[in-house]
Parts: structure tokens; sequence; C-alpha cells
């Protein structure tokens, strides 16, 4: 206190203690470390699936940020904001490293060397502009295209069937095998070519007699009549039906699979019946179906789309599941999921386990036709590594791998398999039954008179 004017006391200006900060000071430092750290991540697992909608803008705004934080900590000094500066100057040099390590990755296989054209043409990719795949399939990096409603927004149908039937006569003329032109068009919850196609009810809606018609009557006729469409757009494999038996109800986690809307029904007789006389009506039109998803998802109560999910059943026990795929007419392809059977491979989900598609699927079930995994970007196997796990699913017996939500994985993929081929893990003869397979599956269209060079069709 000093003396007043009229002798009174006044108090003296508080004073900081020195190295304190107000206090709004040390929560924008908190949240500036914070922004840093998350930012590191996001560099750190640049280019993944579920950033694909942010995909072209990633980069550029993880270099802005990375740069325009380090600017201001050192423009601001202080031991604080330097290192702070510092931890932004990580971002942008994290993000650099990956973009350039992906470009070459991506300039390794475009340069299709030996081993990439060895099991390149077991992957299928999904695609957002025709030009993407084109060099890829011209190269035979590839073995077969996804095709889904973005790129029938981009591309109308006759153009998009036009691209399709063109690039499968390059193949030809190159002494390539056709692609696998696939789509996802169950009907009712999944129809991913609708409304340019025509929206069916699920398979589902014809568990019970019609109008005179038996489940099987209406089931081939429902085949047959999409098979059509399909064929007219290039399309010669359609992953449906979904032969997983109904659940009584889904789970509550459930976002994604939606198994207990999409299956047909819970008695695996009828299933299979039905599911065999509609790939009876595909196969009509030249178009093969897809049984999924082996080893089954209605017992689940997780989602592969974002995490691990297990059966901790014995195969007797699933034996009833099993049955429709038993069943499948022996031109059928047959998706694996990402299920981990843990009394028969603890280690891998049946989509790269040897154990779940050598031994269960093609030994005892007796499976002869193609085998294709679900798609690798999904969260229930892409953590694993995507190039390992494709590696995983070829030497494990599957046939075609598939990346199709974020197309951009498939040079990790293709690189991943292509090394394990080099290392010997994937064996020569593997890859040589595969293609076998791939050429009876393309005989057995053309035996349709159906879409196995391409299909072109009138619109």
């Amino acid at each position: 206190m000093r003396p007043g004017a009229q002798g009174r006391r006044l108090p003296l200006p508080l004073r900081r203690p020195a190295g304190k900060r107000p206090a709004w000071r040390a929560g924008a430092l908190f949240l500036a470390w914070g922004l840093a750290a998350a930012l590191l991540v996001l560099a750190g697992h640049l280019k993944h699936p579920l950033l694909f909608w942010l995909r072209a803008w990633e980069t550029p705004l993880l270099l802005s940020a990375g740069l325009g934080g380090a600017a201001a900590g050192f423009l601001r000094g202080g031991r604080a904001p330097r290192l702070l500066a510092l931890a932004f100057l990580a971002v942008a040099g994290l993000t650099l490293f990956r973009e350039l390590e992906f470009a070459a990755t991506r300039a390794e296989i475009l340069a299709a060397g030996p081993a990439p054209r060895a099991v390149g043409g077991h992957f299928m990719v999904g695609f957002r502009d025709f030009a993407e795949v084109e060099s890829l399939a011209e190269k035979g990096l590839i073995g077969g295209l996804y095709v889904t409603r973005h790129n029938l927004r981009r591309t109308p149908p006759a153009q998009l069937s036009a691209e399709i039937a063109s690039l499968q006569e390059r193949r030809r003329e190159a002494g390539l095998p056709p692609l696998v032109v696939a789509a996802d068009q169950e009907g009712g919850e999944v129809s991913h070519l609708s409304p340019w196609l025509t929206p069916r009810p699920a398979l589902a809606s014809l568990a019970v007699a019609r109008r005179g018609l038996t489940p099987e009557d209406q089931a081939r006729a429902y085949g047959r009549a999409q098979g059509r469409e399909l064929a007219r757009l290039g399309i010669n494999l359609n992953f449906g039906p979904v032969v997983d038996l109904k659940p009584e109800r889904g789970f509550a986690a459930d976002r994604r699979t939606l198994i207990a809307r999409r299956a047909i029904a819970a008695d695996p007789d009828l299933v299979a019946r039905i599911a065999g006389n509609y790939a009876a009506g595909l196969a009509e039109a030249g178009v093969g179906a897809t049984y999924k998803h082996f080893p089954g998802l209605h017992r689940l109560q997780a989602d592969t789309h974002f995490g691990p999910a297990r059966l901790d059943l014995p195969p007797r026990a699933l034996e009833e599941d099993w049955r429709p795929y038993a069943a499948a007419p022996p031109g059928a392809a047959v998706m694996v999921g990402h299920v981990t059977l843990a009394a028969v491979d603890e280690a891998h989900a049946a989509s790269h386990s040897r154990a779940a598609i050598a031994g269960l699927l093609r030994g005892r079930l007796g499976h002869g036709g193609l085998v294709i995994t679900d798609d690798l970007n999904m969260g229930a196997v892409y953590g694993r590594g995507i190039g390992r796990v494709a590696g995983e699913a070829l030497a494990a017996g599957a046939d075609l791998v598939l990346v199709s939500y974020d197309p951009d994985q498939i040079y990790r993929a293709i690189l991943g398999a292509a090394r394990a081929l080099e290392a010997g893990t994937i064996a020569p003869d593997a890859l040589a039954a595969s293609r076998e397979r791939l050429g009876d599956f393309f005989e057995r269209r053309a035996a349709a008179g159906g879409a196995a060079s391409g299909g072109a069709g009138i619109w």
C-alpha cells in the first residue's frame, strides 16, 4: 500500500508471479498441441479409406496446416511456441513423406514388372473415372472392375457400356483374358445400380408363392430379368444372392451389414432353392451369381465394415448355415467375408485364411468356382495392412481380391501381393489353379451367350 493524496493508502497494482500464464493462454496452448497431435495421426494415415471423402483436399490441407502452424510458432517466439512449431513442421514433413511414398508405390505398380503382373490379374477394383483403370487393365495389372452408382452418376449407361466393351476388346487384342465386371445389385436395400437399372425388391420377397408361381419360379424369372439389364451394361458377375440365414433381429450397432433385412429366409433349404434358381436365371443372361458372405454374418454382433468380428462356434455347429453354399451351382462364385472362425484359424479372418478357403470352402463344402474376398478397405482387415492381407488372401486360395470403396488402395494391395509372390509366400501353382477357374468362369458365360467379352447392349 502507498499513501494517497488524502492520507489514504491505495492498493498496489497486482503483479503476475514470474513464469505464470493467463489461463486462456494455457488453454490455447493445450488446444494447439492437441491439434498438432491429431494432424500427426492424420498425416501418418494419409490416404486412409475412412478419409476417402476428403481425398482431393487431404494433402493440401495437411501441408497448409503444418506449415502455417510452424510459421505462427516461430514468429511468436519463446520456447513453448517454438517446440509447438516443430510439431507442426513434423506434420508437413510426414504428409510429404507419405505422399511421396504413395507416388513411388503407384509408379512401381504401373511399371508393370513380372510380379505385379502375375498377381494383378487376381484383383478387382472400383473406380471413379474410367481413365483411372484403363492403364491398369491394359497392362494386365487387374483382372476385374467393380461398377457402382457413382460411375453412373458420372457416365450415362450407354456410354459406360461402350467403354467397358472397348476395354474388353483392347484386352483381347493384347492377349489378356476378359475382365470380370461386377456389380452389387442384390435388390431391396442393396441396389447400387438403381435407378438406372430397374429397382427390384429383395429376394426375401420371393419366399412365398404368388399368382400361382412358386418361390423357385419367381426367383428364376427375377434373375433372368435382372441379368439381362446387367449384361447390357457389360456386367458379367453380380454380387448376389445373400445366403446368410435371416436372424430374428439385427444387433444394436449394425449400421451397414443389415443382414436381417437383406437375407432371404431363416430356412437353409428354402434359401438354397431360391438362390439356386436366381443364379440359374442370371446364368441364362450370361451373368454369374455370387453367394455371400461365407462363413456367414447372421450370427455376428459386430459390423465388419468398421472392425473385426469372430465366430466362436466349431464347424459342425455351422453346417446348417453352410447348406446353401454346398448346394450352389457349379458356375457360382462365393464371396468370403472378414469373419474370424476362431475354431479354424484364430489368427486370420476367413477372407485371408487358407484353413477357411482351401480347407472348409473348397475342401469340406466342395466349392470349385471362383472365390472373391469382401472389400479389403473394410475396417475388419485394413488395419492389418492391405498389402499383407491381399497376399495372404491369394496364398489362401482366393481368385479375386476386391478393392472397391477406395480405389487408390489398389496400388498398396498389388505391391504387397507382388512381394509375397517374390518371397515365395504365394505358390505359383495356386495362381495357375486360380487362372483355370477364371477361364472356366468365362467359358460358362460364353456358353450362355452372355457378356463374357463385354456385352455392350443397345440402350
